[in-house]
């Protein structure tokens, strides 16, 4: 019989174990591994997130943020776009060496509603499409007509110029 790992044991096994991803792991995959359910992944990530450690949940499973200094060019930038050009985005951020970190729209009740994205290149943006056509799910743009917020990371604030001159070249930016 595989491991139970307890506690803070396990939330530790988890940490590392995030780190050494080379890609996101779901919260299926992490309760497998410690041979737990994933409603107690759920809280362990709760709790990794109370200890300050930058556990991200993305539609692509759990990842750790990174922090390094001197990487983090962001920008947010608005955007406005039907549903359907929504793989033509992605592709032509990552295509840029841009990491799409959100997604923000403004609800009339609600107010901001923001959602991870964390797609780096075209297999993760193919994959979050195929994820939302899988699902019949709704882009949030779709709540705002297209309107729409991108929090973007890059590498060089040149490339993140790039890659906004580029969405503007494309019709994709919200005109002012």
């Amino acid at each position: 019989m595989p491991k139970k790992w307890l506690g803070e044991e396990r939330r530790n096994k988890i940490h590392t174990m995030l780190k050494a991803a080379g890609s996101p792991l779901t919260g299926t995959q992490l309760a497998d591994r410690m041979n737990v359910s994933r409603q107690v992944i759920v809280q362990d990530i709760s709790l990794l997130k109370a200890r300050e450690i930058p556990v991200m949940a993305t539609s692509q499973g759990y990842v750790l943020v990174n922090r390094e200094p001197g990487f983090p060019n962001h920008r947010v930038v608005a955007c406005c776009h039907k549903p359907d050009q929504t793989k033509d985005e992605l592709f032509l951020l990552v295509d840029h060496g841009i990491t799409v970190k959100d997604v923000t729209v403004e609800h009339p009740v609600y107010g901001d509603l923001t959602a991870s994205i964390m797609v780096s290149n075209r297999v993760e943006a193919e994959k979050f499409v195929a994820k939302i056509e899988a699902n019949n799910a709704s882009y949030l743009s779709e709540l705002t007509d297209g309107v729409h917020l991108h929090t973007l990371e890059a590498p060089s604030p040149e490339l993140l110029e790039e890659a906004i001159e580029a969405l503007a070249k494309e019709g994709f930016l919200l005109n002012e």
